[in-house]
């Protein structure tokens, strides 16, 4: 078991590479381990380990099977059931957050490889496109928005009502992006014979577990809910929590450092000193290419030192989210839960161009507004 445990952390190469940029940034900023604990958002971390664990809760207990077959025979073609699932991403988004609603997602899309042949790898990577888009619509659709919200002084409708054109523009763009990349082609379903078994016992307490990690989130007591949901699990699956990605925990804690140490390095700091002073498209170009490299979230805090939570920064740092994989840790995890080594080239075939065109929407709405 603890050979199968430490299997995923040998062969993550990401996480190696993020452990080598820790360590060339260790060269030239002071070396102060104690503070890197402090670094790492653990209510992220929290978060994040009890939707692994809920969220497999119901993988294994085969449900998403029962639910996929049911999904694969409602729609026609491969192109109707790429756009519900887009369309559901990006909705979801909006309310629950990026990140759970790929906790909701990404699984599903997973379970439609074995009912049909669904090009299920694309179909994550429009997903993963798909939530930062729908998410940058509401105060509470990511991190970034919501600590854009705390500090703009803006009611939760005034938030959404000048996110609003940006959104709009990036979904319906993305979904017309979808409508060309799935053809109208038949769903071969190759499942008629098999029945699939599932366990409503584990989906029930899965879902009983859920709520109860949702009300502890609400309460700010992550830690003890995320302790409850283990312990359920310990006592109801155990193969629950043998069966999770635990290294990708470890690669945003990582992450979350590495951040620390590069937002510490002499250039960066000395550069960030004429933030204030840049001109719009000047402000709008850094919060696009920080959140390349250091994240979106990172970036947003970052820049909240400098300038004030306007509708050019939330624009900025929303549309950072497209691009290079680092610009949203939702992009993480999606192609994480794919578990396919294709996806991460693949994917900046399709963030990429839509980086791009973001940014060109995102401007000449700024100059439309302002």
């Amino acid at each position: 078991m603890l050979k199968a445990l430490a299997r995923p952390f040998l062969r993550d190469r990401f996480l190696h590479l993020l452990l080598l940029i820790g360590a060339a940034c260790c060269l030239s900023v002071p070396f102060r381990p104690r503070q890197w604990a402090g670094a790492i958002d653990w209510h992220t971390i929290i978060t994040l380990a009890g939707l692994m664990m809920l969220t497999k809760g119901v993988e294994l207990s085969g449900y998403f099977d029962v639910l996929g077959r049911r999904m694969v025979k409602r729609f026609g073609s491969e192109r109707q059931l790429a756009m519900f699932m887009v369309s559901a991403a990006a909705l979801l988004s909006t309310f629950l957050t990026n990140d759970v609603a790929l906790f909701i997602i990404v699984p599903l899309t997973i379970t439609l490889k074995k009912l049909c042949s669904m090009p299920v790898t694309r179909l994550i990577i429009f997903e993963a496109l798909a939530v930062n888009a729908g998410s940058l619509l509401t105060p509470i659709g990511n991190p970034q928005n919501i600590l854009l919200w705390g500090r703009s002084g803006l009611s939760f409708a005034a938030f959404t009502w000048q996110m609003a054109p940006l959104a709009g523009a990036m979904v319906a763009s993305l979904l017309a992006l979808c409508w060309f990349c799935f053809p109208k082609k038949a769903l071969d379903y190759h499942g008629h014979e098999k029945i699939h078994d599932w366990q409503p016992r584990l989906v029930y307490a899965s879902v009983a577990l859920y709520a109860v990690f949702i009300v502890s989130l609400e309460l700010k007591q992550e830690a003890w809910g995320l302790a409850l949901v283990a312990l359920g699990f310990i006592f109801l699956a155990r193969r629950v929590l043998i069966r999770i990605d635990w290294s990708l925990l470890l690669v945003f804690m990582v992450m979350f450092i590495d951040v620390h140490l590069i937002t510490r390095l002499p250039i960066l700091e000395h550069a960030l000193h004429g933030v204030s002073q840049l001109s719009q498209g000047g402000l709008f170009a850094l919060g696009i290419a920080l959140s390349q490299i250091i994240s979106n979230v990172p970036a947003t805090i970052l820049l909240l030192n400098y300038v004030p939570a306007s509708v050019l920064l939330a624009f900025a740092v929303n549309i950072g989210g497209f691009g290079l994989l680092p610009g949203s840790l939702a992009n993480l995890i999606a192609l994480r839960m794919a578990n396919d080594r294709r996806i991460w080239v693949r994917f900046h075939f399709y963030s990429l161009p839509m980086l791009l065109w973001a940014a060109l929407m995102g401007y000449g709405l700024l100059l439309l507004l302002t």
